[in-house]
Protein backbone atom coordinates (compact mmCIF):
# COMPACT_ATOMS: atom_id res chain seq x y z
CA UNK A 1 0.00 0.00 0.00
CA UNK A 2 1.37 3.35 -1.07
CA UNK A 3 1.86 5.95 1.69
CA UNK A 4 -0.02 9.19 1.19
CA UNK A 5 2.04 12.11 -0.11
CA UNK A 6 3.16 14.62 2.47
CA UNK A 7 1.17 17.86 2.32
CA UNK A 8 2.98 20.77 0.71
CA UNK A 9 3.95 23.55 3.07
CA UNK A 10 1.63 26.51 3.13
CA UNK A 11 1.67 29.95 4.76
CA UNK A 12 3.84 33.04 4.37
CA UNK A 13 6.71 33.16 1.89
CA UNK A 14 9.89 31.73 3.20
CA UNK A 15 11.83 34.79 1.91
CA UNK A 16 13.26 36.66 4.87
CA UNK A 17 12.07 40.30 5.24
CA UNK A 18 14.59 43.10 4.65
CA UNK A 19 16.07 44.31 7.86
CA UNK A 20 16.96 48.01 7.96
CA UNK A 21 20.54 48.36 9.04
CA UNK A 22 21.80 50.98 11.43
CA UNK A 23 23.64 52.68 8.55
CA UNK A 24 20.48 52.93 6.42
CA UNK A 25 18.50 54.28 9.35
CA UNK A 26 21.15 56.91 9.98
CA UNK A 27 21.16 58.01 6.32
CA UNK A 28 17.34 58.33 6.39
CA UNK A 29 17.45 60.34 9.60
CA UNK A 30 20.16 62.64 8.22
CA UNK A 31 18.11 63.21 5.05
CA UNK A 32 15.04 64.14 7.08
CA UNK A 33 17.08 66.54 9.23
CA UNK A 34 18.59 68.19 6.13
CA UNK A 35 15.14 68.69 4.57
CA UNK A 36 13.84 70.21 7.81
CA UNK A 37 16.84 72.56 8.01
CA UNK A 38 16.29 73.74 4.42
CA UNK A 39 12.60 74.45 5.08
CA UNK A 40 13.46 76.36 8.27
CA UNK A 41 16.17 78.36 6.46
CA UNK A 42 13.73 79.40 3.71
CA UNK A 43 11.08 80.44 6.25
CA UNK A 44 13.62 82.41 8.28
CA UNK A 45 14.86 84.16 5.12
CA UNK A 46 11.32 85.16 4.09
CA UNK A 47 10.56 86.36 7.61
CA UNK A 48 13.74 88.42 7.62
CA UNK A 49 12.83 90.02 4.30
CA UNK A 50 9.37 90.91 5.59
CA UNK A 51 10.81 92.50 8.73
CA UNK A 52 13.34 94.38 6.62
CA UNK A 53 10.57 95.70 4.35
CA UNK A 54 8.51 96.82 7.34
CA UNK A 55 11.57 98.51 8.81
CA UNK A 56 12.20 100.39 5.58
CA UNK A 57 8.65 101.70 5.72
CA UNK A 58 8.99 102.73 9.36
CA UNK A 59 12.17 104.66 8.58
CA UNK A 60 10.22 106.84 6.17
CA UNK A 61 12.73 106.25 3.37
CA UNK A 62 10.61 107.89 0.69
CA UNK A 63 11.70 110.43 -1.86
CA UNK A 64 13.87 111.20 -4.86
CA UNK A 65 17.32 109.67 -4.90
CA UNK A 66 20.19 111.21 -6.82
CA UNK A 67 20.94 109.10 -9.86
CA UNK A 68 23.71 109.52 -12.40
CA UNK A 69 22.28 110.31 -15.83
CA UNK A 70 23.33 107.30 -17.87
CA UNK A 71 21.94 104.79 -20.35
CA UNK A 72 19.48 102.55 -18.54
CA UNK A 73 21.00 99.06 -18.13
CA UNK A 74 19.40 96.74 -20.64
CA UNK A 75 17.85 93.51 -19.48
CA UNK A 76 15.53 90.73 -20.54
CA UNK A 77 13.42 88.43 -18.40
CA UNK A 78 10.59 85.95 -18.53
CA UNK A 79 7.33 87.50 -17.43
CA UNK A 80 5.15 85.81 -14.83
CA UNK A 81 2.70 84.91 -17.61
CA UNK A 82 5.50 83.08 -19.44
CA UNK A 83 6.08 85.66 -22.18
CA UNK A 84 9.53 87.16 -22.88
CA UNK A 85 10.37 90.81 -22.22
CA UNK A 86 13.34 92.78 -23.54
CA UNK A 87 13.87 96.38 -22.45
CA UNK A 88 15.63 97.13 -25.75
CA UNK A 89 12.33 96.67 -27.56
CA UNK A 90 10.86 99.72 -25.77
CA UNK A 91 13.46 102.09 -27.24
CA UNK A 92 11.83 105.31 -28.46
CA UNK A 93 9.22 105.18 -25.69
CA UNK A 94 9.56 106.36 -22.06
CA UNK A 95 9.70 103.50 -19.55
CA UNK A 96 8.79 103.13 -15.88
CA UNK A 97 10.63 100.28 -14.11
CA UNK A 98 9.25 99.33 -10.71
CA UNK A 99 11.11 96.97 -8.35
CA UNK A 100 8.79 95.24 -5.87
CA UNK A 101 8.11 92.12 -3.81
CA UNK A 102 4.93 90.42 -2.59
CA UNK A 103 6.04 90.63 1.08
CA UNK A 104 6.67 94.38 0.85
CA UNK A 105 3.91 96.36 2.58
CA UNK A 106 4.79 99.71 0.87
CA UNK A 107 4.51 97.86 -2.45
CA UNK A 108 0.88 97.20 -1.58
CA UNK A 109 0.40 100.92 -0.90
CA UNK A 110 1.39 101.87 -4.46
CA UNK A 111 0.00 98.90 -6.40
CA UNK A 112 -3.33 100.52 -7.29
CA UNK A 113 -1.72 103.85 -8.30
CA UNK A 114 0.74 102.05 -10.58
CA UNK A 115 -1.99 100.01 -12.24
CA UNK A 116 -4.11 103.12 -12.79
CA UNK A 117 -1.08 104.94 -14.17
CA UNK A 118 -0.28 102.11 -16.55
CA UNK A 119 -3.82 102.24 -17.91
CA UNK A 120 -3.92 106.06 -18.21
CA UNK A 121 -0.53 106.23 -19.98
CA UNK A 122 -0.75 102.88 -21.78
CA UNK A 123 -0.01 104.25 -25.26
CA UNK A 124 2.65 106.72 -24.14
CA UNK A 125 4.75 105.08 -21.39
CA UNK A 126 5.84 101.45 -21.07
CA UNK A 127 5.49 99.96 -17.58
CA UNK A 128 7.52 96.97 -16.40
CA UNK A 129 7.48 95.49 -12.91
CA UNK A 130 10.59 93.65 -11.70
CA UNK A 131 9.85 91.27 -8.84
CA UNK A 132 12.79 90.57 -6.49
CA UNK A 133 13.59 88.17 -3.62
CA UNK A 134 10.31 86.36 -4.08
CA UNK A 135 8.64 83.23 -5.45
CA UNK A 136 6.47 82.85 -8.55
CA UNK A 137 3.31 81.77 -6.65
CA UNK A 138 3.51 84.66 -4.17
CA UNK A 139 4.27 87.19 -6.91
CA UNK A 140 1.40 85.93 -9.08
CA UNK A 141 -0.99 86.05 -6.12
CA UNK A 142 0.03 89.67 -5.47
CA UNK A 143 -0.66 90.68 -9.09
CA UNK A 144 -4.04 88.95 -9.02
CA UNK A 145 -4.97 90.55 -5.70
CA UNK A 146 -4.35 94.08 -6.99
CA UNK A 147 -5.54 93.49 -10.56
CA UNK A 148 -2.15 94.34 -12.11
CA UNK A 149 -2.21 94.04 -15.90
CA UNK A 150 1.08 95.59 -17.06
CA UNK A 151 4.07 93.26 -17.64
CA UNK A 152 5.84 91.85 -14.58
CA UNK A 153 8.68 89.36 -14.30
CA UNK A 154 11.04 88.01 -11.67
CA UNK A 155 14.68 89.04 -11.36
CA UNK A 156 15.58 85.51 -10.27
CA UNK A 157 19.34 86.10 -10.03
CA UNK A 158 19.24 89.66 -8.69
CA UNK A 159 21.38 90.87 -11.60
CA UNK A 160 18.90 93.52 -12.74
CA UNK A 161 18.60 94.95 -9.22
CA UNK A 162 22.40 95.15 -8.97
CA UNK A 163 22.74 96.87 -12.36
CA UNK A 164 20.22 99.54 -11.33
CA UNK A 165 21.65 99.99 -7.83
CA UNK A 166 18.44 98.99 -6.08
CA UNK A 167 18.66 99.63 -2.35
CA UNK A 168 15.25 98.34 -1.28
CA UNK A 169 11.67 97.92 -2.39
CA UNK A 170 9.70 99.55 -3.70
CA UNK A 171 11.92 101.58 -6.00
CA UNK A 172 10.92 103.09 -9.32
CA UNK A 173 13.16 104.21 -12.16
CA UNK A 174 12.17 106.47 -15.05
CA UNK A 175 13.80 106.13 -18.48
CA UNK A 176 13.29 108.71 -21.23
CA UNK A 177 12.72 108.13 -24.95
CA UNK A 178 16.43 107.96 -25.68
CA UNK A 179 16.93 105.15 -23.17
CA UNK A 180 18.52 107.42 -20.55
CA UNK A 181 17.91 106.84 -16.85
CA UNK A 182 16.66 110.21 -15.57
CA UNK A 183 14.92 109.64 -12.23
CA UNK A 184 14.89 107.28 -9.25
CA UNK A 185 12.16 107.25 -6.60
CA UNK A 186 12.55 105.31 -3.38
CA UNK A 187 9.41 104.22 -1.55
CA UNK A 188 5.76 103.99 -2.61
CA UNK A 189 4.35 106.33 -5.24
CA UNK A 190 0.95 107.98 -4.90
CA UNK A 191 -1.21 108.77 -7.91
CA UNK A 192 -0.54 112.52 -7.99
CA UNK A 193 3.23 112.19 -7.80
CA UNK A 194 3.26 109.38 -10.35
CA UNK A 195 1.30 111.46 -12.85
CA UNK A 196 3.63 114.42 -12.31
CA UNK A 197 6.69 112.27 -12.97
CA UNK A 198 5.15 110.68 -16.06
CA UNK A 199 4.10 114.05 -17.49
CA UNK A 200 7.61 115.34 -16.93
CA UNK A 201 9.00 112.25 -18.67
CA UNK A 202 6.82 112.96 -21.71
CA UNK A 203 7.91 116.57 -22.15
Amino acid sequence: MTAPAAPSPSGPSSTAPHVVTDAEAEVSANSARLTALIVVAVLVALLGLMIWGIGKRAQGTVGSVAVATRPAPTFSLTLLDGKPFDLAETRGKPVLINFWASWCIPCEDEAVALEQGSRAYRDRVAFIGVNVQDTDPLAQAFLKRFGVTYPNGRDATGAIAVDYGMGGVPETYFVDRSGTLVRKWQGPLDEARLRAFLDDLLR
